[in-house]
C-alpha cells in the first residue's frame, strides 16, 4: 500500500504512517460523523431549508473539521515529529512550520 500512496493521492508527500488501532478508530469515527453532517446539509439544501439553518450546520462541520485537525496534529507532533527529531532529522521542523502556516490561513 505504501508504494502506491502517490497513485492514490497525487497531492500527498509519499510518506506513510502506520497508526495504532485506537488512533485510527478515533479519526475514522470523526470523519464518518463529518461525512454524515455533510450529507445532512445536502439533504437540507435539496429540501429547501432556510439559508441560516444551512449556514449553522456548515459552521458545525467546520468546527468538526477543525477538531479533527487538532487531534491529527497533536498525534503527528507526539509521534512523527518527535521521532524524527530524536533521529536527528531536523527537516521535519521546517515541514511542520509550513503545515502550520497553511492551516492558519
Amino acid at each position: 500500500m505504501a508504494e502506491n500512496i502517490e497513485e492514490m493521492c497525487p497531492y500527498c508527500s509519499g510518506k506513510h504512517k502506520d497508526r495504532e488501532d485506537k488512533e485510527m478508530k478515533d479519526l475514522m469515527n470523526r470523519l464518518k460523523r463529518i461525512e454524515g453532517q455533510v450529507r445532512g446539509v445536502e439533504g437540507m439544501l435539496e429540501s429547501g431549508a432556510y439559508c441560516t439553518d444551512i449556514l449553522m450546520q456548515v459552521s458545525a462541520i467546520n468546527s468538526a473539521l477543525n477538531s479533527f485537525n487538532k487531534v491529527l496534529l497533536a498525534n503527528h507532533m507526539k509521534s512523527c515529529v518527535a521521532d524524527n527529531i530524536r533521529e536527528g532529522n531536523d527537516e521535519v521542523i521546517d515541514e511542520i512550520v509550513t503545515v502550520m502556516q497553511k492551516l492558519m490561513k
